[in-house]
């Protein structure tokens, strides 16, 4: 085989401890497949720090924290803070000393998250990526840093979010000389981030980009809402793939099993009953607060009146 136009890529170096050895020795990690999950917190952190940059700045940057797996495969960025810096066509310049005074103020408060990598506005990488990453690498150290860069451009109307790992190339090892190779990348939140992040999707189809909180019940008939329209959904992808009109998907077709599998067995009588039992709870409670909330409005007037 043809070898001259050949590029080989290698993971960056990691310090590892060898037994009887009197220093910290460098070694080329073994391969592995990265994967990403960012928190949506942290873009909307990034946004408010592109919105509130300086004037004629065209891209700003900052730390990311999280987590990572024992064997550092699996990265979970949760959170971030930005950090002030200068670009110019000569030279870049980044407050070092920002950067660790808010991580040690970071630390006090969240003690698990550690330095995971760095973010920057923007949709392609500049010459200056390399020597920044280089300083996030050394941050790092022990696994390889991640970028996270995101395009406040909304290029193809869409915030575009990838993720990188930098691997060495060339024969020389310099500061400049790597490649940005992109790995995965997927949103992870918790459930109760879920509704505030349905209210904002709704925001988006209004007139005036707002919308108002909604109510018990009605977040109950949207839930409700919204489950019957997967249902039929996934009703009539499997009508169609036994009637041979869509080809059958494995990955799908086991999902779909687990899913199934989970649900307990039921009468739809007796189901009938229970989710009347729970909505009648549910409404009880309501009446309750909103009595509670009427009494506790009585007594201040009340008050004020004696």
């Amino acid at each position: 085989m043809d070898t001259s136009s050949t590029l080989h890529l290698a993971l960056p170096a990691v310090q590892t401890v060898v037994m009887g050895a009197s220093a910290p020795v460098f070694q080329l990690a073994q391969p592995r497949a990265f994967t990403t999950s960012v928190n949506p917190l942290v873009f909307f952190s990034v946004l408010d720090h592109y919105l509130r940059r300086n004037a004629g700045q065209d891209r700003v940057i900052g730390t990311l924290l999280g987590v990572r797996s024992e064997d550092g495969s699996e990265v979970d960025i949760r959170s971030c803070y930005p950090v002030p810096h200068l670009e110019t066509e000569d030279q870049v310049e980044v407050d070092m000393e920002y950067h660790r005074t808010m991580y040690e103020l970071h630390r006090q408060v969240n003690p698990k998250e550690i330095i995971v990598g760095w973010y920057a506005t923007g949709a392609e990488l500049n010459h200056y990526s390399a020597l920044i990453h280089d300083f996030y690498q050394k941050e790092v150290s022990a696994f390889p840093a991640i970028h996270l860069t995101m395009d406040t451009a909304l290029t193809n109307e869409q915030l575009g979010v990838k993720t990188y790992v930098a691997a060495p190339v060339g024969i020389t090892s310099k500061e400049n000389n790597c490649m940005f190779v992109p790995i995965p990348c997927d949103v992870k939140y918790f459930k109760a981030e879920r509704a505030g992040l349905e209210l904002l999707a709704n925001a988006r189809n209004t007139d005036s980009s707002s919308t108002a909180l909604l109510s018990d019940m009605d977040s109950l008939e949207q839930s409700i809402i919204q489950v019957q329209t997967m249902l039929e959904r996934v009703s009539a992808y499997v009508n169609s793939v036994l009637a041979g009109t869509v080809p059958a998907n494995n990955t799908v077709g086991r999902y779909l099993m687990d899913t199934v599998s989970v649900v307990p067995k039921v009468d739809p009588v007796e189901f009938e009953k229970m989710f009347n039992s729970h909505l009648q709870d549910l409404l009880m409670v309501i009446y309750l607060a909103n009595m509670a909330r009427t009494q506790l409005a009585v007594a201040k007037r009340l008050e004020k009146l004696i």
